[in-house]
């Protein structure tokens, strides 16, 4: 997903140019700018402008067309690597207590689906809870939980499952010690936790629609998308969650236009909402 940044105001890039830079990433690795919102998308371009002492845009333009490397540099620029396990704690803790026992209650297989996953931090957390509150239902194969975000590279990390001590300050000691083996100043998750996660590459602005799922985790990564994105996103979830199931936002997000008739408020603080499908 992308990130926004604070920082100055930048000298706008001209239409050509950013048509330009757009269709440079979507022949080197797919990705698209159509749908993500402009400012945010021309600060994070600004970055590599500066950083490769560019005097304008434009000639960054024409250097991004000829170096590969470049490209692969604002490709990490303008997606998202930056989580930790156990964010926001309480949306965990409402998972563990309600949402994950009532939908092992009432289904047989429980599908969960974490969207913009980064290095795989959240989906990990969610097979951790799964694996110390539901060790049964994991035994018996009853959950599936699949990461996906658009950077291909960070995907690769994520199945390594190696982390700097900063991305694990919110994990219980307990679970730390049981979980998580030391390795070179780092801590690598257990392979047991690591096989309950799948993951996979996609796109928000290509995505025709996903496997049907019980549980969808979308945390701060609507923001970046422009309105009409956001609410074509927001029903494609809303087809794939199966009758009652459950879709957890940002605490910047919510649901507006006709994906708000779809779901019921389950608890607005920390955007859970259940589908009315």
């Amino acid at each position: 997903m992308l990130s926004g940044i604070t920082g100055s105001v930048e000298p706008d890039i001209a239409p050509d140019t950013f048509e330009v830079i757009g269709r440079i990433l979507k022949a080197r690795s797919g990705f698209t700018l159509e749908g993500y919102k402009d400012k945010c998308v021309k600060r994070r371009i600004h970055i590599r402008v500066r950083a490769t002492h560019s005097p304008s845009p434009e000639a960054y333009g024409e250097l991004l067309t000829r170096s590969t490397a470049e490209q692969d540099h604002l490709l990490r620029v303008l997606t998202i690597h930056v989580s930790h396990f156990f964010r926001n704690p309480p949306v965990f803790e409402k998972l563990g207590a309600e949402i994950l026992p009532q939908l092992l209650e009432q289904r047989h297989q429980v599908r969960a689906l974490s969207v913009g996953c980064a290095g795989g931090e959240e989906p990990y957390t969610l097979a951790l809870l799964m694996k110390e509150r539901f060790p049964e239902a994991v035994a018996a194969g009853r959950v599936t939980i699949l990461g996906v975000d658009v950077d291909a590279a960070i995907l690769d990390q994520a199945r390594e499952a190696l982390y700097h001590p900063d991305r694990l300050a919110e994990v219980p000691p307990q679970l730390l010690e049981r979980h998580f083996t030391p390795e070179g100043g780092r801590y690598r998750l257990c392979p047991e936790v690591r096989g309950q996660v799948l993951f996979e590459h996609a796109d928000l602005n290509h995505r025709q629609g996903w496997d049907p799922c019980d549980l969808i985790l979308c945390r701060n990564v609507l923001i970046y998308f422009e309105r009409e994105r956001q609410e074509t996103v927001l029903n494609g979830f809303a087809d794939a969650l199966s009758p009652g199931g459950y879709l957890v936002l940002g605490k910047a997000e919510t649901l507006f236009g006709t994906a708000r008739k779809r779901f019921k408020t389950i608890c607005p603080v920390e955007r859970i909402y259940r589908a009315l499908n």
